[in-house]
């Protein structure tokens, strides 16, 4: 019996894999998540409770794991955070919509035209009555 395995259509969405099928950005956080991440469990079990530890660890994990995973349109956690942060506070609320009205600019064009063929037309005047 034949086997098929997927193949992605858009190549450009594949990532390579570095080690146990984690990519160099998921190593790099989960990395940083478990050095910081170890030490305050240990340091919150010394208080005697070991459900409390177990919380402060995965609350201080946590961020990391998002930084590592999340994705949305191919874009990491820090880029959409990013710019939900200039949508919301940055930038202005209210954008005014200002269009062009490339009608008036061509009248305004004619007009100029006008003027300046009435001024050639005058100097001509001027210049054959001397």
């Amino acid at each position: 019996m034949a086997s098929y395995i997927s193949v992605p259509r858009d190549l450009s969405k594949v990532k390579t894999k570095v080690f146990m099928n984690l990519t160099k950005r998921q190593i790099l956080c989960f990395g940083a998540g478990a050095l910081i991440g170890v030490p305050v469990f240990f340091l919150l079990k010394s208080s005697g409770n070991l459900s409390l530890a177990a919380l402060g660890m995965m609350a201080v994990m946590l961020p990391l794991f998002f930084l590592a995973m999340y994705e949305k349109d191919g874009q990491p956690l820090e880029v959409v955070a990013k710019h939900f942060y200039e949508a919301k506070f940055k930038r202005p609320k209210t954008r005014p919509y200002k269009t062009k009205n490339y009608y008036a600019l061509l009248v305004q064009q004619a007009d100029v035209e006008m003027e300046v063929n009435r001024i050639v037309q005058n100097s001509r005047k001027v210049d054959s009555e001397e």
